[in-house]
């Protein structure tokens, strides 16, 4: 990409939240997520004191969490091999330029900004690595690229945003092909029935009474992903959703993941696979909370069995949905 920029050049942007690199990184990680205004809408000097505050309490447990599953998240070395080897199957088609901005760590929107200002791309497509669309999370990350980007005088550059993908045919096919793959893995075990938990990132229902639409995707992508796995599509009783990382006292969706496995250890079943709806690569809330904290509660809950699909990360089906997801925007 060096040399005298292409005037075919397409600039695709891969959004996500990011996580800490290193345990030192926590508490800097931290305040950056609850300073966005999407998350504590507050003004600006309130909410900046609070996200202090907030992170220096809440980093010590946090970086207990990270330390546990290898001191820090992956989430950078996964977005970076999806941006990887996106850009290599674009290149079929045409000049593109992948790169990553984190809405909360590094490399971050100005990184990003930077770097697609040096080659100089004549359109953009934004691709937050979000499935479900959610003020807290797609609106947060596309409004403040867009506010990046024209801070840097580029504005008259032509931008599309991929807004929601959850019922993208692709993407659910990687889906169900990970989550075969998953289910012919897991250990016969007493040979019963295996309940298939999808496990989703939580939401205040503040967010969804102000209109956030992400609890209704789930809920959709839930349907659409279970009618197309032949074991469960005609055993709803074998089928349930939960919302994961909670925080603080306001409501939350429900149930809780939490609350499911102890619901199905009560109902006597022992063989349990849970797949993560909101999360395209593994990060701490799949690494800790599934694989440390829910395995834990499901053992003491009676549940034998407990297997958790890996994320997609840089799967194969995963990147030719992304490709495919940026070539319908040409």
């Amino acid at each position: 990409m060096s040399g005298s920029p292409d005037a075919s050049l397409t600039g695709v942007v891969l959004l996500n939240l990011g996580g800490p690199d290193t345990l030192d990184d926590v508490q800097p990680f931290l305040r950056n997520l609850f300073s966005d205004p999407e998350v504590i809408p507050l003004p600006s000097p309130f909410r900046q004191l609070l996200a202090w505050w907030i992170a220096v309490r809440r980093a010590p447990t946090a970086r207990g969490y990270y330390e546990k599953i290898g001191g820090g998240s992956p989430l950078r070395r996964y977005t970076e091999a999806q941006a990887s080897a996106l850009e290599k199957r674009l290149a079929e088609h045409g000049v593109y330029k992948v790169v990553v901005a984190m809405r909360c760590w590094k490399p971050d929107t100005e990184d990003a900004v930077a770097e697609l200002t040096a080659v100089r791309p004549q359109r953009l497509v934004l691709l937050p690595l979000y499935p479900q669309y959610s003020f807290a999370t797609t609106r947060s990350s596309l409004d403040y690229f867009r506010t990046v980007w024209a801070r840097r005088g580029r504005s008259g550059v032509p931008m599309v945003s991929i807004d929601h993908w959850y019922d993208h045919p692709g993407y659910l096919d990687a889906m169900v092909e990970r989550i075969t793959e998953t289910r012919h893995a897991m250990p016969v075990g007493d040979g019963s029935p295996v309940h298939l938990v999808y496990s989703a990132h939580g939401l205040p229902l503040s967010l969804i009474r102000k209109g956030d639409p992400y609890q209704r995707q789930i809920e959709d992508q839930v349907r659409l992903l279970t009618a197309r796995l032949p074991e469960w599509a005609s055993a709803p009783g074998r089928v349930s959703l939960g919302y994961q990382s909670r925080v603080g006292r306001a409501k939350w969706l429900e149930p809780t993941t939490e609350s499911v496995l102890h619901t199905l250890g009560k109902q006597g079943v022992t063989r349990v696979l849970v797949v993560p709806l909101s999360f395209v690569s593994d990060h701490s809330e799949t690494l800790y909370e599934i694989d440390i904290q829910y395995r834990q509660l499901a053992t003491e809950a009676g549940i034998k069995t407990f297997t958790r699909m890996a994320s997609l990360n840089d799967s194969p089906a995963f990147i030719r949905a992304l490709a495919d997801l940026v070539l319908s925007r040409r």
